[in-house]
């Protein structure tokens, strides 16, 4: 007897795949990675043939191998003649960032990790997506930096510091500290409100490639903006987060 609930379900991951601006062999690598992080293929068993996913999923058989042509070269699988491909281990997991709900926690809150700076230069405006509802400084400097713990790029983002702030800060602790921690350090007298918002998306290929994750992973996206007492934007910020390296925890009760 079919399994119509199955049937129907692999008809539905079909044409999403074809939906989807996205190589159909790159979505397969990333739906057959999940399979193995999850346990549904296990480590040191045999995978289902090509001719099958093929079946499954509506796709060439070319189209499955280039697939496991991208797990072969994680080390996830190996593939042998006449025997066929059998999972080798499963991905690496990425270590969990707890995304903080206040200020305080959110100034240590990398207080770990390393701290590579991408870009600096000065802005005279903040993007759009950090208007903060709030009037801007004239000048702000823009630190695009990359957060790395264990090894691994968990999050990347670009800091806006107003230019008076910023002449506080010790030019040998840029490198090595959160910009909220230094802002709350030199200048947390001057706060007069803080807030922040959290959205989920997609990587684009730039936002990938520096946290080492696929094109059109999910991501967390964290803006923040602080407000001088004066009611002004004197430091904002944009986070990027992998999507399986973050964790929100919110007490409702």
């Amino acid at each position: 007897m079919v399994d119509q609930s199955a049937s129907s379900d692999a008809n539905d991951t079909a044409s999403s795949l074809k939906r989807s601006r996205i190589a159909i062999y790159l979505q397969l690598a990333t739906l057959f990675r999940n399979r193995i992080a999850s346990g549904q293929w296990r480590v040191g068993c045999r995978t289902p043939n090509i001719d099958d996913l093929a079946e499954e999923f509506g796709v060439a058989r070319g189209t499955i191998r280039q697939a496991f042509d991208k797990l072969e070269a994680e080390g996830l699988v190996e593939r042998h003649r006449a025997k066929g491909s059998f999972v080798r281990r499963a991905p690496a997991r990425a270590r969990v960032h707890r995304l903080e709900m206040d200020w305080a926690s959110c100034c240590t809150a990398h207080d770990d990790a390393t701290i590579r700076t991408l870009s600096s230069e000065i802005v005279t405006r903040l993007p759009d997506s950090l208007s903060c509802d709030a009037p801007h400084l004239p000048r702000y400097h823009a630190l695009r930096r990359l957060h790395i713990r264990d090894g691994e790029p968990y999050m990347v983002g670009t800091g806006f510091i107003g230019e008076e702030v910023f002449s506080r800060l010790p030019a040998d602790r840029l490198d090595d500290k959160a910009l909220s921690s230094l802002v709350q350090d030199f200048a947390g007298n001057d706060i007069g409100a803080a807030h922040q918002t959290l959205t989920v998306g997609t990587a684009d290929v730039e936002t990938a490639a520096l946290l080492n994750i696929e094109v059109n992973s999910p991501v967390a996206l964290m803006h923040r903006c602080v407000l001088s007492r004066q009611k002004r934007v004197m430091f904002a910020s944009d986070g990027i987060y992998r999507g399986d390296a973050v964790r929100l925890e919110i007490a409702l009760r």
